[in-house]
């Protein structure tokens, strides 16, 4: 099972309504992980004007605003290996 994160922070609304559309596509198929840019130096430095960022084992899919057709096209290709 793949590993979705999304590095988010409190009180994002952008990041709310990603995770809200992400979690029917990746149900079944993932497990989502939400971290807390603020509770770590390196994630605020890397992710601080850029949340929401979505990952999949540790590749980028996709920042800001949920990206259907990436999240389809590694779903896509979890069943390919399989």
């Amino acid at each position: 099972m793949a590993e979705f994160v999304v590095y988010s922070r409190q009180g994002c609304h952008l990041c709310e309504l990603l995770i809200e559309e992400l979690l029917p596509l990746i149900d079944g198929h993932g497990e989502l992980v939400v971290r807390d840019i603020d509770t770590r130096d390196d994630w605020r430095e890397a992710y601080d004007r850029r949340v929401p960022v979505l990952e999949m084992d540790g590749v980028e899919l996709c920042q800001y605003s949920l990206d259907r057709d990436s999240v389809n096209a590694a779903l896509s290709g979890l069943a390919e290996q399989a």
